[in-house]
C-alpha cells in the first residue's frame, strides 16, 4: 500500500509548520561556498568577539541582581529594619518588571543593534545599582529594585537571541554553558567579593560595607558596558565586526543547518504577527513550563548565604565564603554537560531530565537529613544539577526555535525566559527565616517542582522527536 499522501490536509498544523521551515528560506545566500577551515576560523572569530564579552556582562548582571542576598546578611536588613516578608517583597518586585518587559525588549532588539542597545540599558542599571547605596528605608529599596528589574529585563533574552542567531543547533549547548557559567561564578565571586567589600570597607568614609557593595559592583557594570559597545557583535546580517564574505558565510551556514536568519535587506515579520505566531506554538509553552520548574528551584541561590549560616556557619563572612564551593562544583558540572549535550543534540531533553532527577533525589535527602556537614554536601550536589539543567534548557529552547523566523524566535525565547522567571516570584517566599534551620517547606516545594520538571522534559523529548519523525516522513514522501 502506498504511503504517499494525496495532499497535506492530513498533516497536523505543527508538522506543516516544521516542513515549511526545512525548506530553503527565500533569503538564503545562493551560490556561496566555503571550506571547513574558513568555517572554523569564522566560528573562532565569532566566539572571541561574543563569548568573553557576554560572559563579563552576564557575570555583572547576575551579581547586580543577587547582591541583595549578600547585602542582607552584611547589615542591610538590620539598618533598614527589614522583616523576612519585606525582604521577600524586595526580591519579588524585581521580577515583576523583569518578566513583563522581556518580550517587548526583544521585539526592539531584533530590529536594532545589540552592540548599542544592550550596553545602553546596562549603563543605566549599573548607575541605579550605585544609587542603591543611598537607600534609607524599605520603600527606597523596592522602588530601585523595580527599575533595575525593568532595565535588566532586556539583557538575558537578548543574549539568548544573539547566541541562537550566530550558532548552529549542535553548537549551542557549549555556548549556553559558557553563558550560564557567568551566573554560576557570579555566585562564587559574589560571595568572595561581598566578603572582601563588606569586611574590608566597613565604615570607610562613613559608609557601611553593604553600601560599598552596591557602589563597587554598579561602577564595574558601567565600565564593562562601555567596553562592550566597541566589541559586541550585532546580528549576522548587519554586524560591522565581520567582512562581507564572513557575514555571507555566517548566514549561509546557519540556513544550511536549519536556523533561519535574514540578509540585511531580507523581509521582516511585523510585531503583531510574530507575537501571535510565538504564543500559538505549543513548543513554546512546553518549554516555558519546564523552564519555570528549573528557575523556580534555582531561587535557592538567593538564600545560599542564609541557608549556609543556618547550617551552623554563624559568622557572616564565613557564611559568605562557604557558598563558593557550591558554585565551583556547579561550574565544572555545567561545563562538562554543555560539551556532552552538543554531541547528542537530539537527546538534550533527556539530559535535562537526568539532571533534574539527580537534583530531586538530593532535595528529598535534604528534607530527611539534619546533619550540618551532610546537608551542606547535598546543597553542593543539588546546585550542580540545577545549574547544569538550566544551561541545557536554554540551548534546548534555542535549538528548538531555530527553524522559526528571527522575529518569532526573539519573542519565543523572551517568553520562555520571562515566564520561567515568574517562578522567582513565589520562589522568593520558600525560605522564610522562621523555617530555619530545616527549611522543610522550601525543599519540599522544590522537590515537587523537580518531579514535575522530569515529566515535562521527558514528554517534550518524546513529542519533539515524533514531530521531527513526521516531518522527515512527509518531506521524503
Amino acid at each position: 500500500m502506498s504511503t504517499t499522501p494525496k495532499s497535506l490536509d492530513a498533516i497536523d498544523v505543527d508538522t506543516k509548520d516544521m516542513m515549511h521551515h526545512i525548506e530553503k528560506p527565500e533569503d538564503a545566500s545562493d551560490g556561496i561556498t566555503w571550506t571547513p577551515e574558513e568555517e572554523k576560523k569564522l566560528v573562532r572569530k565569532i566566539d572571541l568577539m561574543l563569548l568573553p564579552m557576554i560572559w563579563c556582562m552576564y557575570l555583572l548582571s547576575y551579581m547586580d541582581r543577587t547582591n541583595i542576598g549578600n547585602a542582607r546578611i552584611a547589615g542591610m536588613a538590620d539598618d533598614l529594619e527589614l522583616t523576612s516578608n519585606q525582604y521577600s517583597i524586595a526580591l519579588v518586585v524585581f521580577f515583576v518588571g523583569y518578566v513583563v518587559f522581556e518580550p517587548p525588549s526583544n521585539m526592539i532588539l531584533v530590529r536594532t543593534r545589540p552592540s548599542l542597545y544592550l550596553p545602553a540599558i546596562m549603563i543605566v542599571w549599573g548607575a541605579l545599582t550605585c544609587v542603591m547605596a543611598a537607600i534609607k528605608d524599605f520603600n527606597h529599596l523596592v522602588i530601585l529594585r523595580i527599575f533595575v528589574g525593568v532595565l535588566e529585563s532586556g539583557f538575558a533574552p537578548g543574549i539568548l537571541l544573539i547566541i541562537s542567531s550566530w550558532y548552529k543547533r549542535e553548537e549551542q549547548s557549549k555556548r549556553f554553558a559558557v553563558y550560564m557559567s557567568a551566573a554560576i561564578l557570579s555566585g562564587a565571586f559574589g560571595g568572595l567579593l561581598a566578603g572582601a567589600i563588606t569586611g574590608g570597607l566597613e565604615g570607610a568614609h562613613g559608609l557601611r560595607g553593604w553600601r560599598w557593595l552596591f557602589i563597587v559592583e554598579g561602577a564595574a557594570t558601567i565600565g564593562v558596558a562601555i567596553i562592550a559597545a566597541f566589541i559586541l557583535l550585532d546580528f549576522p546580517s548587519n554586524s560591522k565586526g565581520l567582512t562581507d564574505r564572513e557575514r555571507a558565510i555566517a548566514i549561509a551556514r546557519l540556513q544550511e543547518g536549519g536556523v533561519r536568519t535574514h540578509t540585511e535587506d531580507g523581509p521582516r515579520i511585523g510585531k503583531g504577527k510574530s507575537f501571535i505566531m510565538a504564543i500559538t506554538n505549543w513548543r513554546v509553552w512546553g518549554l516555558i513550563l519546564g523552564y519555570m520548574v528549573i528557575v523556580g528551584s534555582s531561587t535557592l541561590s538567593y538564600f545560599y548565604p542564609t541557608l549556609v549560616r543556618g547550617l551552623g556557619y554563624t559568622s557572616t563572612v564565613q557564611a559568605q565564603y562557604m557558598t563558593v564551593p557550591i558554585y565551583a562544583v556547579a561550574f565544572v558540572c555545567t561545563a562538562i554537560t554543555g560539551i556532552f549535550a552538543d554531541k547528542i543534540p537530539q537527546h538534550r531533553g533527556l539530559v535535562i531530565a537526568g539532571w533534574l532527577t539527580f537534583a530531586l533525589v538530593t532535595s528529598i535527602l535534604v528534607c530527611t537529613v539534619y546533619n550540618f556537614t551532610a546537608r551542606y554536601a547535598l546543597l553542593v550536589l543539588m546546585a550542580a544539577g540545577l545549574w547544569s539543567s538550566n544551561a541545557i534548557a536554554l540551548s534546548f529552547a534555542g535549538a528548538t526555535f531555530g527553524s522559526l523566523e528571527p522575529e518569532v524566535r526573539a519573542i519565543a525565547l523572551a517568553l520562555v525566559n520571562a515566564m520561567g522567571n515568574l517562578a522567582q516570584i513565589y520562589g522568593a517566599y520558600l525560605f522564610p527565616t522562621e523555617d530555619a534551620p530545616k527549611y522543610l517547606m522550601g525543599f519540599g516545594v522544590i522537590s515537587g517542582m523537580l518531579g514535575l520538571g522530569v515529566c515535562v522534559y521527558i514528554c517534550m523529548h518524546v513529542f519533539l522527536r515524533r514531530s521531527e519523525g513526521r516531518m522527515k516522513f512527509w518531506s521524503n514522501s
